[in-house]
């Protein structure tokens, strides 16, 4: 029996990397039926007729495929909704030319960053939610550099990290595995905790789907885990399956997914980069046996049109360009990174 493979578009596919998902599931990349494959041409042949060029290929439109359960006209909106997004945010410059130079400064009241892999090849993204201090960060950054910031991270991690564990890993990997630590957030926290992550979180959920592998919330506080309960009713079963709400005694699950020695000492693995796990953006991204330039790099502007705004000393009172409505919308829960209390 031949292996499953990919069906690609030659217009529009030109992997440098595995296209088989591990996950033999229907809808994933080599596992399709003709019905999604069908799917698939006719969600890139409606967006060709209204003009759209840029991502359509086959791994694409599965994704937002996905997320709307094979509803080609939910599908099509969605895209239709991120590309505007991606326009009016400057995506495209941005993760060319963005210099977060003051993330030094801003990881000593919010680490947010990959870290080596699980034991599934996928990145390792990290989040300690416990110094937020909203009033300190923004004497050295500004929320529009911090979502600016995040969404740089998500193009990165689509190219090229994500490539380069697929091609370390043999098979396509798609997700990553989040781990998002509680540890410190009280109740004098909550309030300011929620609504920042609620507005990154829908980020994530709009137009970066299906990029959540596995979630492990560490650390939670009392009574989280009774709210999820609730909240998991609402949620689609896959997406449930996929979150793990773990309190102060999660090492032995959190190392059943993550190799000790790719999890930093301060989660009990045994990690101690140089440069400091959280600074480090250690993973096969960095090898040059996996790692490839990414594509949108290809198309650099010159130096001279870095992006290198001056943190503000002042609070934003206003919401950053093209991020008019923090609320996610539709029904798509992959949240990925920063997902749990958006959804």
């Amino acid at each position: 029996m031949a292996a499953p493979q990919l069906k690609q578009d030659p217009k529009y596919d030109d992997y440098d990397f595995p296209t088989t998902s591990p996950n033999v599931q229907s809808g994933h990349p080599g596992h399709t039926t003709p019905e999604q494959d069908a799917q698939v041409h006719q969600l890139r042949m409606q967006l060709e007729r209204d003009g759209y060029r840029e991502r359509l290929d086959t791994l694409s439109m599965l994704r937002f495929l996905r997320a709307r359960k094979f509803n080609v006209q939910l599908s099509k909106q969605m895209f239709i909704d991120c590309e505007k997004w991606r326009k009016d945010f400057g995506v495209d410059e941005l993760v060319q030319n963005f210099n977060y130079k003051e993330k030094p400064e801003v990881f000593e009241y919010y680490p947010q960053y990959y870290h080596k892999t699980d034991k599934d090849g996928r990145p390792v993204y990290i989040e300690r939610l416990g110094g937020i201090d909203l009033n300190a960060l923004y004497k050295i950054t500004t929320a529009e550099r911090m979502l600016q910031n995040l969404v740089v991270e998500y193009e990165k991690l689509a190219d090229p990290r994500l490539p380069a564990c697929s091609r370390k890993a043999g098979s396509l990997l798609e997700t990553c595995c989040t781990i998002m630590d509680m540890k410190g957030v009280g109740i004098s926290k909550a309030s300011s905790v929620y609504s920042f992550v609620k507005q990154v979180s829908a980020i994530s959920q709009n137009y970066y789907p299906e990029r959540l592998g596995k979630l492990y919330v560490i650390n939670a506080p009392w009574g989280f885990a009774s709210v999820f309960s609730i909240i998991k009713g609402y949620l689609d079963p896959v997406t449930v399956q996929k979150i793990h709400i773990l309190g102060t005694g999660y090492q032995s699950e959190l190392l059943s997914q993550v190799p000790q020695e790719n999890l930093p000492k301060i989660f009990g693995g045994t990690c101690d980069c140089e440069r400091s796990c959280e600074l480090s953006d250690a993973g096969p991204w960095q090898d040059s046996q996996y790692a490839k330039t990414p594509k949108w790099a290809g198309t650099k502007q010159e130096a001279s049109n870095t992006i290198e705004n001056e943190p503000s000393t002042t609070i934003s009172t206003h919401q950053p360009r093209g991020q008019t409505d923090p609320t996610p919308k539709g029904e798509d829960v992959e949240a990925g990174k920063h997902a749990l209390v958006g959804q």
